[in-house]
């Protein structure tokens, strides 16, 4: 899809987290002595993972994800899909993602694991979005707005409410609508999606289809360059464009509102 890194990786800290965490963590219960159970073959993947072995990662990882470990499965799935540790292989990355999706649609939203079934749906949906070359996955726009709107509307999750938005945006599967689309970008955005933050001030700043709100999107904007990265010249390119054309007012109200949001997420 047209954004620029929207399938949240496992970062080490992460892995680290996931690999200290209690047992009560697990989507499993505790395993017998003689037999290591899946979570704890997860965590020995995960270790082996943030050691930079990811040889013996992928075999543990493996063995945990058989057994119906999420986790795992959500990371051999990042893994197929990046490259990384192994050969990039879209067809496996979306296999395990669908695992994820099939059998954990109904998990809590609140629960840690959480995030990362919202994940597995948001890269099933972009998948969906362009298919797989040479496989029996073809493009499918209304199966990606499906796999968006479960994890936006049941997870709340933000890259999915993004994802979403951009589909309103285009009128791609469904009518063109802005504010539907910015409805579902003010959610995103207000989670610190920069994305969503971007394309949100960009249409406030210009009035574009909604109400002009100068200050306000020049906010959004400012957030998001604040938290951009060197792959998102896009977003520093828009927020160059608004603040060059700003009012001296302007400018000073959105910093008023950067302040007050930043104070506000402390």
């Amino acid at each position: 899809m047209r954004t620029c890194e929207h399938l949240v990786g496992a970062t080490l800290a992460a892995l680290a987290l996931v690999c200290a965490a209690p047992a009560a963590w697990a989507f499993e219960g505790a395993g017998s002595k003689k037999e290591p159970s899946p979570f704890e073959q997860f965590q020995t993947g995960a270790r082996a993972y943030i050691a930079g072995d990811k040889a013996s990662a992928l075999t543990s990882l493996i063995d945990a994800a058989k057994r119906g470990h999420a986790m795992a499965q959500w990371k051999l799935g990042r893994m197929y899909a990046e490259g990384d540790g192994v050969e990039r292989n879209d067809i496996k990355a979306f296999d395990y993602f669908s695992q994820i999706a099939n059998a954990h649609a109904d998990d809590a939203p609140d629960t840690v694991q959480a995030r990362f079934v919202a994940n597995a749906f948001v890269a099933l949906g972009n998948y969906y979005l362009d298919g797989i070359p040479d496989s029996s996955i073809d493009a499918d726009a209304n199966r990606a707005r499906e796999m968006f709107s479960y994890a936006a509307s049941y997870f709340g999750d933000p890259d999915a409410q993004y994802n979403l938005a951009r589909m309103y945006l285009d009128g791609q599967s469904v009518k063109k609508d802005v504010r539907q689309a910015a409805r579902w970008l003010g959610l995103a955005a207000n989670k610190g999606q920069r994305e969503a933050q971007a394309v949100l001030g960009h249409l406030l700043f210009n009035g574009v289809e909604v109400p002009r709100q100068a200050a306000r999107g020049l906010m959004w904007l400012t957030l998001a360059k604040e938290a951009s990265s060197a792959a998102d010249q896009w977003i520093v390119d828009l927020y160059d464009r608004a603040i060059a054309t700003a009012t001296p007012e302007e400018r000073a109200s959105a910093a008023n509102f950067v302040a007050a949001w930043s104070s506000d997420r402390g």
